[in-house]
């Protein structure tokens, strides 16, 4: 994506099923659960970058020990640095000290059997190590203690807020994170309660009790209770201070979760391909966790996926198959490659049908997949046509002309370099435009000048200011007479209220194509009629929230906005004719038939909070607003 976009953010918790002297042996390190954390995490680095976090419980600790331990950090590398800070404690141990696994569990922090990691994106909030997760509620009770961690937004967090205010409590911040730490703590804290008195009124004594309530917490229905009026995408994982662990997923399936289990580990992370690369085992053999459910670990070692909540519609979030999602997946690379695929038509279209004069290339680099979908595309297409012409050319045809046409095929180059990003330390507009125009190198002398189109596949356009400071002025330079930018994606339309760094409807070049429009065609009476709706809406509850932003884009056709597009990210100056082309609706569902979340592009929010998420972007867009509006 040309477009800086962000994510919030990447999970990854491990269980170790025996002891760590097997591990040790079998393995040769004792540092078997740490050395997998440190894959799990930084193959999914994609996922966060600004602050990493690791949690250890052990399982078997005698009365004042330490059997917690937290740590976090936002250096410029937060995961070596996390796991640099922790291996530092043990440098300086011998051999010897190192295989005595008893000391070592019983002497030092995060020799434990249950992992929980955390990769942070600070899209909202200060960069702080404050705000990276997990997030730890202590208590004296092993069983009441509780340490949380995900990937989620919650878009009721004003209500949730509410809520606990009512029960009692005095939350220290209003966020989206402490506010679910702090409601899964309470139902945690009425669960051993409950449990306490039922087992006191058996006339047990409190040290068997706590031994009880470990063996027999009934850890969904805490979730179940504490989760019943969350609004909001989300992957939440947690660990009990006892023991117990649980992997729990939103009932639309919004955001991924996938898990793997055998003799030695259970280990649940947001994408699949890094569980088969920590583990070396088949993408087969590691499973979604079910919407609406969650994947339950006893402290025994035991694990059952547990409903929470009933299921609604699956709308997982196809943006992780577009982009986010590392493309190393077999049915990530599969739906990329599809995606390129499906724009074939439109991209023909926009060069006329002339491949003779048309080179393809893809900007960034993880538009690559899609880009090898648009060359099969092309290639089949031209396929097609060679038949056809063969067969013109009648029962003796000539060596030559068959030649000439098996000949052809799609002219495919290297056309863009992505140097390091070059420090804007210059503070004055145009002098930073112009370094930021250089971010991209491209390869000379590829095209014909004045003669050849040049297509481009991007993986999807956002804002489109990397377009048009940058990318469309370096690609100029190369003579093009028409350069055609393909979005493997729809235009996006609508704000993401559910992970993913989109919050503001000004930032949308969709959004200020058709504003453009309905102030060209004077057609401003929209903009004040859907405000006025938008508004109405907010006020009331927020089951009764509809999407009122549809509006603005009605009157025009998904065609005669992306026109627009290219006229607002033609750069001045430009000699090359831009056009700017988007897949379809129908093509994304085909391609991702398995992730059918595309709010961004349709406005269809799978639940009440994302209309009025919306619904408030439209009223600070219009009001002048910079907020997030969640």
């Amino acid at each position: 994506m040309s477009d800086s976009l962000q994510h919030e953010c990447g999970i990854a918790m491990l269980r170790l099923k025996k002891p760590l002297q097997h591990y040790a042996e079998k393995y040769g390190t004792p540092f078997y659960g740490l050395n997998k954390m440190y894959l799990l995490m930084e193959k999914q680095h994609n996922r966060g970058q600004d602050g990493a976090g690791l949690a250890n419980i052990k399982l078997d600790v005698s009365p004042g020990r330490r059997y917690i331990s937290r740590m976090r950090s936002v250096d410029p590398r937060p995961i070596q640095d996390l796991f640099q800070r922790i291996m530092s404690r043990f440098q300086d141990m011998s051999a010897e000290e190192l295989h005595n696994i008893f000391d070592l569990q019983d002497q030092h922090a995060f020799t434990g059997e249950l992992f929980l990691g955390h990769l942070r994106y600070g899209t909202f909030g200060k960069n702080e190590i404050e705000n990276c997760h997990p997030f730890l509620r202590q208590n004296n009770w092993r069983t009441r203690n509780l340490v949380v961690a995900g990937n989620f937004n919650l878009t009721n967090v004003d209500e949730l807020f509410d809520v606990l205010v009512r029960i009692g409590q005095h939350p220290k911040q209003k966020s989206d994170t402490v506010t679910v730490l702090e409601k899964i703590g309470h139902f945690l804290d009425e669960e051993n309660q409950l449990r306490f008195d039922a087992l006191k009124a058996e006339g047990l004594d409190n040290q068997t009790i706590s031994e009880h309530i470990a063996d027999t917490l009934d850890v969904q229905r805490v979730l179940q209770r504490a989760s019943s009026d969350f609004d909001g995408g989300y992957v939440m994982c947690g660990l009990l201070g006892h023991g117990d662990a649980f992997v729990m997923r939103d009932p639309h399936g919004i955001r991924p979760a996938y898990w793997y289990e055998d003799d030695e580990v259970v280990v649940a992370a947001s994408e699949r391909p890094v569980i088969q690369t920590a583990f070396n085992v088949p993408a087969e053999c590691v499973k979604e966790v079910n919407p609406g459910h969650a994947l339950l670990i006893k402290r025994n070692g035991q694990t059952s996926m547990a409903e929470i909540r009933p299921p609604g519609e699956r709308r997982a979030c196809s943006f992780e198959r577009i982009y986010f999602s590392r493309g190393n997946d077999a049915d990530i690379y599969k739906e990329r490659k599809a995606l390129g695929r499906a724009i074939v038509p439109r991209v023909l279209e926009a060069v006329e049908h002339d491949l003779d004069h048309t080179v393809t290339s893809f900007i960034p680099n993880t538009a690559e997949s899609s880009f090898y979908g648009l060359i099969k595309g092309l290639e089949e297409h031209l396929n097609a046509s060679k038949i056809a012409r063969i067969k013109g050319l009648g029962s003796d045809p000539d060596h030559a002309e068959i030649e000439s046409i098996l000949n052809e095929r799609p002219r495919i180059e290297k056309i863009a370099i992505k140097d390091a990003k070059l420090r804007t330390f210059i503070t004055e507009d145009s002098s930073r435009d112009d370094l930021v125009a250089h971010v991209y190198d491209i390869t000379y002398g590829t095209l014909k000048r004045g003669v050849d189109n040049l297509v481009v596949i991007d993986d999807s356009i956002v804002r489109g200011t990397t377009l048009k400071k940058s990318i469309l002025r370096i690609l100029d330079r190369l003579g093009p007479r028409r350069i055609v930018v393909a979005s493997s994606a729809p235009q996006i339309r609508y704000p993401d209220c559910y992970g993913i760094d989109m919050a503001r409807m000004g930032d949308f070049i969709a959004f200020q194509a058709a504003v453009s429009l309905l102030h060209e065609r004077g057609m401003e009476h929209i903009l004040q009629e859907t405000y006025k709706a938008c508004k109405h809406q907010l006020t009331l509850p927020l089951d009764q929230n509809l999407n009122q932003v549809k509006a603005i884009y009605d009157p025009f056709t998904a065609e005669e906005i992306s026109d627009r597009i290219s006229q607002l990210l033609t750069p001045d100056g430009m000699q090359a004719e831009v056009k700017i082309i988007f897949q379809s609706i129908e093509g994304l569902h085909a391609s991702c038939p398995n992730h059918r979340g595309d709010w961004y592009f349709t406005g269809d929010f799978p639940t009440p909070g994302g209309h009025r998420v919306v619904n408030k972007a439209f009223v600070y867009y219009m009001e002048g607003n910079a907020a997030r509006a969640y």
